[in-house]
């Protein structure tokens, strides 16, 4: 299987964000960086699909610059088996796209030769949610999108997957392309030994221009800006005051 994780991570949950003043991206530069949580359950699901045998080899992917490797090496910590990094220009991994993206991924699948793909839903900072559905496009293999429960048996897989109307259960044949939602499972802890057996396992480089990809962004950032305030509320004695507030405030 390979599993694929966010470049150098994305900014931690716990962060407040605040806006660059050129007004084109937030400000990472001394920011905390953690693992993309939707790629930790999908790293978390790949390991307990090795444990039941149905996975013979974890491969963990990134793109990005060199800090990239500090999240494969969690990922190796966590249980994979080797890793990828296909290594971008420090500064420019706020550029890469889910596009190119997907096509550093399809070029990766048809090098490594799996059976199965697993990516977090998508990254909890652009919140593109792109990625898998391009890849499987790419490739012309079924997808299972917001997994939050994933079966094998007989060469297919039983996914259920988080919709706005409540649960859908798939089928779908290998090889195959799945996205973890936080569902799926709760990822384990990286213990100080597997941390120390991970800095032995082997991380291969490359680059976009080593599989033929063209990183070039696609769309532009044409600004960005702080959420509006949030004013304050006010308690009302009873509904029919409600009533009359909505009905000042033009609500009703």
């Amino acid at each position: 299987a390979v599993v694929s994780t966010q470049s150098t991570g994305v900014i931690d949950y716990a962060v407040k964000i605040r806006v660059r003043p050129d007004s084109l991206g937030v400000v990472t530069d001394g920011v905390k960086h953690s693992m993309n949580p939707f790629d930790e359950n999908a790293i978390e699901e790949a390991v307990r699909m090795k444990q039941k045998k149905i996975v013979k080899e974890i491969v963990v992917a990134s793109c990005g610059p060199s800090q990239s490797q500090e999240t494969i090496r969690t990922a190796l910590a966590m249980g994979a088996d080797r890793g990828i990094h296909v290594e971008v220009p420090a500064g420019t991994d706020a550029d890469l796209q889910p596009l190119a993206v997907a096509k550093i991924f399809s070029k990766l699948v048809e090098k490594e030769k799996p059976d199965l793909v697993i990516l977090g839903k998508q990254a909890i900072d652009d919140d593109a949610n792109q990625t898998t559905q391009l890849l499987a496009g790419m490739l012309d293999w079924p997808q299972g999108t917001m997994a939050s429960v994933v079966n094998a048996a007989d060469g297919r897989l039983t996914i259920t997957r988080e919709i706005d109307g409540g649960l859908e259960d798939i089928s779908v044949s290998l090889p195959a392309v799945i996205s973890a939602d936080l569902r799926l499972n709760e990822p384990r802890y990286a213990t100080l030994p597997n941390i120390m057996k991970a800095k032995k396992k082997k991380i291969e480089k490359m680059t976009p221009e080593n599989l033929g990809v063209d990183i070039t962004p696609r769309l532009k950032i044409l600004n960005v800006v702080d959420p509006p305030v949030r004013q304050a509320g006010e308690k009302v004695p009873d509904v029919s005051t409600l009533m009359e507030k909505l009905k000042e405030k033009g609500h009703l």
